[in-house]
This record gives structure tokens, C-alpha cells and sequence, in this order.
């Protein structure tokens, strides 16, 4: 099924560069001005785009910048479209307060805002801006915008705070904590608490491509991370780190890599403080409690 929108794009005056598109969605009309246009440093145009099989690659940056949208929308699930060479099709800006422009034009862009005696602030230099810019998804709280980039999926009931971040085609399905990191890829369930600087290995480092998942109810503690995915309602102590290579002891003494036990669901993941050994329990009824609901009623 062919998808079909109406976009606003600015374009960098001196090169032709297209920088960035705008897709407000059917309600709203495609229009914006900001003082990087004003100054004549940018101009807008009015774009339609239609993209005919989400599995085929983008083919061009308004390509690419629908389909981030889809997922800031909730219109696709995280690996609901094919992303393969995207950052090729992407323009790295400068994210100014006065708009998008070209790395090498800040320098002209300050100085023409300085004779009206406005101050330019540049908030990134980036392939993806932030996502808050362009999607506003309802239901969640994010406390600092610039951490959560365009093409991030945050289901309703979500909470980004300060030090958390969630990257493009990725993020979660439900009510969940996000204090650590949901990297390039990552897919989080519903009631799962992302704890404070906790890691989670996505797709882009290394040129890896498998899909890391944690599901429902689960809680990976401060300073934790996982290279392999979880099931249901599995914990991860504070501090521990499991990798797909990492050694794992079970319950019966026996050792096992850490991918063995990917997308296993019910387990206890800690360090034995004595011995430095990764080991793995099973959680019954001593099993983490979830998230607290009134904090993600948003």
C-alpha cells in the first residue's frame, strides 16, 4: 500500500541543498517561516511524496524523513519500514534556534542575525534533528527534547527522563521508564523500567544486525546493559553487563554464552559479588513488581 503526504522542506539558498522536511500530517497545512529564511540564508518549498513499498530502501532525503515520521506518529512499529542506508540520504545540519542551515553557514547566519541583535544558538550538529521539533506524540513526558531524535516510536504512557535517550527506529510499546539508553533498533515492552545511564546495544555500532528486544516487565537496573534481547519479565542487577559472548552460569552450575539465554523469559541477571561471575537465576514469585503506574498516567 502506497503512502502519500504534503510536506514543507527548506533548502539551502547558495548550494540547493535540501535540508529538512516537514510532514504536519493532513489536518494542518505545510507552512512555517523561520529567520534563517527571512535572512535569505533558506527558502521553503512545498513538497508531496509518496512512497510506494515501505520494505524498499529510501530513495531520497524526503523519503527518508516520511518515514521517521511514521514512527514519531505511531503510524509504523520500530522495523516497520526499511531504513538501509539512510544516513547516506540524510543532511547534516546545524540545528540553529533560527532554523536549519548548512554547517558552513552558521558563521553568515550569525552575523546577519547580529545586526538585528538577535543571538543564534546551535543545538546539534546532526544528521537527525530532535524529535519534539517536528512530532509531538501524545501521552508521553520527555524532560530533555534533545535526546529523543526524529523516528523514535514512544508509546503513550511513556516517560523519557533527563539522562534518557531513544534513538531513530526504536523505542517503546507501552507505559514504560526510560532513564538509560534505547540505542539505533531497540525495541522496549510494555511496563519496562530503563534505569539510570543502563545501556542497551543497538544495530548501528559495529554494523550489527540483530534486533535487540526487551520485553514486558522487565527492569535493567542503574549502570547495567545487555547485548542480548529478554523475554518477559526478567531483571538485570544494577551494574551488570551481558553481552552475547559474556560466560553465564545457571542455576545447576553449568555455563552458558550469554546469546544462549537471548529472549529467554523469567530470569534474574546478576554478578556474584564475590566471585565476579555473571550468573543467571530464575525469577518466580520474588519477580520485580513494575513500574509505578501514576508516574506514566501522562
Amino acid at each position: 500500500m502506497s503512502i502519500t503526504a504534503t510536506g514543507h522542506s527548506y533548502i539551502d539558498v547558495e548550494t540547493g541543498t535540501q535540508l529538512d522536511v516537514w510532514y504536519p500530517g493532513e489536518e494542518v497545512e505545510p507552512a512555517r517561516s523561520c529567520l534563517a529564511e527571512q535572512l535569505g540564508i533558506i527558502r521553503g518549498q512545498r513538497i508531496e511524496k509518496t512512497i510506494e513499498d515501505l520494505n524498499a530502501p529510501a530513495v531520497d532525503l524526503a523519503d527518508a524523513y516520511l518515514r521517521l515520521h511514521l514512527l514519531s506518529r505511531r503510524e509504523i512499529r520500530p522495523h516497520g519500514a526499511n531504513f538501509d542506508g539512510i544516513f547516506g540520504l540524510m543532511t547534516n545540519c546545524a540545528w540553529t534556534n533560527a532554523g536549519p542551515v548548512l554547517p558552513e553557514r552558521v558563521g553568515h547566519l550569525q552575523a546577519q542575525a547580529a545586526s538585528r541583535g538577535i543571538s543564534i544558538s546551535v543545538t546539534s550538529l546532526d544528521k537527525f534533528p530532535r524529535m519534539t521539533d517536528y512530532v509531538i506524540p501524545s501521552g508521553v513526558r520527555i524532560a530533555d527534547a534533545d535526546r529523543v531524535r526524529l523516528g523514535a516510536h514512544l508509546a503513550d504512557g511513556t516517560t523519557v527522563m533527563h539522562e534518557g535517550f531513544c534513538n531513530f527506529n526504536a523505542g517503546t510499546l507501552g507505559p514504560s521508564m526510560v532513564e538509560g539508553r534505547i540505542s539505533a533498533g531497540v525495541v522496549v515492552g510494555a511496563n519496562s523500567d530503563i534505569g539510570g545511564s543502563a545501556s542497551i546495544m543497538g544495530t548501528l555500532s559495529g554494523g550489527g544486525k540483530e534486533t535487540i528486544a526487551v520485553g514486558e516487565n522487565c527492569l535493567l537496573g542503574a549502570n547495567s546493559g545487555i547485548g542480548i534481547s529478554l523475554g518477559d519479565n526478567c531483571t538485570v542487577e544494577a551494574g551488570c553487563y551481558v553481552t552475547a559472548g559474556s560466560r553465564v552460569t545457571l542455576p545447576d552450575g553449568s555455563v552458558v554464552k550469554g546469546n544462549d539465554l537471548s529472549g529467554k523469559s523469567g530470569m534474574l541477571l546478576i554478578r556474584n559479588s564475590t566471585s565476579g561471575a555473571i550468573e543467571m537465576r530464575v525469577l518466580d514469585t520474588a519477580k520485580w513488581e513494575g513500574i509505578n503506574e501514576a508516574l506514566h498516567d501522562n
